[in-house]
């Protein structure tokens, strides 16, 4: 789309595939990284008998397709597949445990499961339940119980006509990440995906037929599946996909061998690159640069001024941090190429509004921190069998984002962090993020996470958890009450006032995280 009008009807399978065949653009490289790349044909193609298996398996228009697979050419046929027919595609992250299998199972109750036979016995376990009903199809391989995906996939024939859907019909659900708890199915319509391919791949990053996107972060990601699982599709372009948990060893190996035009990723991601390629070990190979790369990308959670500035220096790439969620689907906040704010996430995606409201709903002043609304053309339809969560989640067509912003006056936002996150110390509000940033500063702090704690009157602490950038000095610290951690307290205290400055530092392997890269707060709380 080019900024068209949407059709009356449209089905994003089609779209996104089926048109450049019809086009003329069949014999154009769609997707590489994992085995013999596919052209536009043989992915629309591929996604046309699963379409056709997944009828002839009784999944009916509107049933919900649970995809538990790998970044892959067939986790992109069932998905186009699945939404080809009518079904409603539900991807969900491949790496998880059995209870958030059988969560998903219970939650959004669908007809057919699709998942890769040898690396995911645990999910097969789960989705093995006596439901007459409830079919699971295996990729790369064979499952006692379960149905074969290319023993279907090589008998039937492709289906060659979409399933007749309109733009306002629901195509597929995302589930958000659990950063706060349960995770929640977000609906989104086919026209959001048209929507978002047009306000940032368009618009912002200028996409075009001859680029080649990466993304690091997975297609059951919201942010993920718009990098690598439609964007491209929405020029004609190429994307590179990687099956495997992401290390930056991976990551630079990608990136050498294929010269991606567009490398999309998340802060802790840029993170663990930059001290790969500083490190003492012996460097991953490539890892010195970038040189294909026209943009770098960022979201899932704030992008440090003192990481983009180290990435800039060593890679000689400006990231471009902005925002999304799962309910808007992608990025509606973003810095533009050329014009990036270190810091800020942005100003507003074309498309998009937003507003910052104290708690009554009036609108805060530039400068002040208030809560986040947005709406736009890609706002999610609800959650799914959530009356209750998705009434709290809007006001009229705007969406409450639940996070904590300030505005400059030239119109470039600023994340402060989540709602629930924010501290009240001494009668005044504290960002984790502030203080995070302050600790990042440290040559010492590779990552930080900031929490409040009750102390023994009940009254907030400042508690922060700091993975030093050498594990080894791990060995050698106590938790709290080490030398190092005073000097962080101190080196904090030369930035910021005394009260937002922490009063216990601890010293941590690793922080939790969701799979999409999020810092688990409420586990540091407990």
């Amino acid at each position: 789309m080019t900024g068209g009008a949407i059709p009356e009807r449209l089905n994003v399978a089609d779209w996104f595939l089926d048109r450049h065949v019809r086009e003329g653009r069949g014999g154009r490289t769609a997707v590489a990284g994992v085995g013999t790349p596919l052209t536009y044909a043989e992915l629309a193609e591929r996604a046309g008998r699963v379409a056709t298996a997944w009828q002839e398996l009784g999944v009916r228009p509107g049933d919900r397709v649970l995809l538990i697979l790998p970044d892959s050419p067939d986790w992109l046929a069932c998905f186009f597949g699945a939404i080809k027919m009518g079904a409603v595609a539900v991807p969900v992250n491949p790496f998880t445990r059995a209870p958030d299998y059988a969560y998903y199972v219970t939650d959004c109750r669908p007809r057919l499961a699709v998942v890769e036979a040898e690396s995911f016995a645990e999910a097969l376990r789960v989705l093995q339940v006596p439901d007459p009903g409830f079919r699971v199809v295996t990729v790369g391989g064979r499952a006692s119980g379960c149905e074969a995906l290319e023993d279907w996939l090589a008998r039937v024939r492709p289906m060659n006509e979409a399933q007749s859907t309109k733009p306002d019909d629901v195509a597929f659900f995302l589930y958000t990440s659990g950063s706060g708890g349960q995770p929640k199915a977000a609906m989104h319509r086919h026209r959001h995906m048209l929507a978002t391919s047009d306000s940032f791949a368009r618009q912002v990053l200028g996409l075009q037929p001859d680029d080649v996107a990466f993304s690091a972060s997975k297609l059951f990601f919201a942010y993920g599946l718009g990098n690598a699982g439609y964007f491209p599709f929405s020029a004609g372009a190429a994307t590179v996909l990687l099956p495997e948990r992401v290390t930056p060893e991976k990551l630079f190996e990608v990136l050498e061998r294929h010269r991606p035009t567009l490398f999309f990723s998340v802060p802790t991601i840029y993170g663990a690159m930059l001290r790969a390629a500083e490190g003492t070990r012996p460097r991953p190979a490539g890892a010195g640069r970038l040189d294909s790369v026209r943009a770098c990308v960022s979201a899932g959670e704030a992008l440090p001024a003192e990481l983009f500035a180290r990435f800039r220096e060593r890679f000689g790439q400006e990231i471009l941090d902005g925002i999304g969620t799962t309910e808007m689907l992608h990025m509606f906040m973003s810095n533009r190429p050329g014009a990036a704010r270190p810091g800020s996430c942005g100003p507003l995606v074309p498309g998009y509004e937003a507003r910052i409201v104290d708690d009554e709903g009036r609108a805060a002043e530039d400068g002040t921190m208030g809560n986040l609304w947005v709406r736009g053309a890609s706002a999610f339809a609800g959650y799914w069998d959530k009356p209750e969560l998705t009434a709290r989640a809007r006001q009229g067509d705007w969406v409450v984002t639940g996070d904590k912003f300030t505005r400059d006056p030239d119109g470039f936002f600023r994340y402060c962090g989540r709602g629930d996150d924010m501290l009240k110390v001494s009668g005044l509000w504290v960002s984790p993020l502030e203080v995070e940033n302050a600790l990042l500063a440290h040559a010492a702090v590779a990552e930080a996470a900031v929490v409040g704690r009750r102390d023994p009157d009940g009254l907030t602490q400042i508690v922060a958890h700091v993975v030093p950038r050498e594990p080894r000095v791990l060995a050698d610290l106590s938790a709290g009450a080490s030398a190092e951690a005073e000097e962080l307290r101190a080196f904090v205290r030369r930035s910021l006032p005394g009260y937002k400055v922490p009063q216990r530092v601890e010293f941590v392997a690793e922080l939790p995280k969701t799979a999409t890269g999020k810092i688990q707060r409420f586990k540091l709380r407990a």
